[in-house]
């Protein structure tokens, strides 16, 4: 399927900037939105609703400054990631700041969407859900969604096992939304590739985060420049979820290869390094990370990879 032409003509590049745990802030989102791709942020970054409700505001309100402006560019919509697992207390007045700002684009993860399809639909909203297998990604459709991010292997965060060939070859066979995918995407040759197979957008996490706009802790971001895909380790120790992390972190905390090092029970691997703050996540893309760039250098580079791998098939 084709993106709709409303969609489409408000992206440089089929891209979007993933939301990531205490990485994405308004900084990233603004940033990716301006150099024409989406950028999307979880809504529990903001630790507050009163922060949330700034959030959003000021997003709002610079990227409609920015199109206001008249510069000869492209400015993509955003994008706010909703946890809508029923553990997240937040959930319900999350949403409810969400369409108060009438977010353009809506990412559910971690549960089911339940109901936020036709809430978001209600104002125009477009909602994607992710999945990692084809029981949930069923589910989603049947909830009405617009689309599905499909988190593969090799992603960053809580990834699934799956290939992307296969993958979206069989989600082909029953939905006929927008497919996203995610899974070491870090050039702009995979993002053609995606089309190719398929889908529709490409899903790019790990190599923004060593972003000069993200939140990642400066520590974050050289380790990601210093890692190789074989230092990212696939274990359920850290959240409870599988993920992929990064193996230097795991050993500073106690951990290697998904084990404890020293104590057969996780609750007793060192308090002060929690997950997500000092058990740094990165997808396998992350041996292509040379340097921490701005979003605009960035994207600059996967347009001048994409369009010279379009040209050639």
């Amino acid at each position: 399927m084709a993106l709709p032409k409303n969609l489409q003509d408000q992206l440089r590049l089929p891209v979007i900037a993933a939301p990531m745990f205490l990485v994405s802030g308004p900084n990233l989102v603004t940033a990716a939105c301006r150099a024409g791709i989406v950028g999307a942020f979880p809504t529990l970054n903001a630790r507050t609703l009163d922060v949330l409700d700034d959030w959003l505001s000021e997003i709002t309100t610079t990227l409609e400054d920015l199109k206001r402006s008249g510069a000869n560019q492209i400015i993509a919509p955003y994008a706010a990631n909703l946890i809508v697992h029923k553990t997240n207390a937040r959930a319900a007045d999350d949403l409810a700041l969400v369409e108060k700002y009438k977010a353009p684009l809506v990412i559910t993860s971690v549960g089911h969407p339940g109901d936020t399809a036709e809430r978001i639909h209600a104002y125009g909203g477009i909602i994607f859900h992710d999945v990692i297998n084809l029981h949930h990604a069923k589910k989603a459709a049947e909830a009405g969604v617009d689309g599905l991010i499909l988190v593969c292997a090799g992603a960053g965060g809580h990834a699934g096992l799956m290939n992307p060939l296969t993958f979206v070859a069989q989600i082909r066979e029953f939905f006929d939304g927008i497919v996203i995918v995610a899974g070491a995407i870090s050039n702009g040759q995979a993002v053609r590739a995606v089309e190719v197979m398929g889908a529709d957008l490409a899903y790019l996490g790990t190599r923004f985060i060593a972003c000069k706009e993200s939140m990642a802790d400066e520590d974050y971001s050289g380790m990601l420049v210093e890692a190789e895909s074989k230092d990212i380790v696939y274990t359920d120790k850290v959240s409870g979820i599988h993920g992929n992390f990064i193996r230097q972190s795991l050993e500073q905390a106690g951990l290697v290869d998904g084990a404890v090092l020293n104590d057969d029970e996780f609750a007793h691997v060192d308090e002060k390094k929690k997950a997500w703050k000092q058990i740094w996540s990165a997808g396998q893309g992350v041996g292509e990370i040379q340097s921490v760039e701005s979003v605009e250098t960035l994207v600059s580079e996967l347009e001048s990879e994409y369009k010279e791998a379009k040209a050639m098939h």
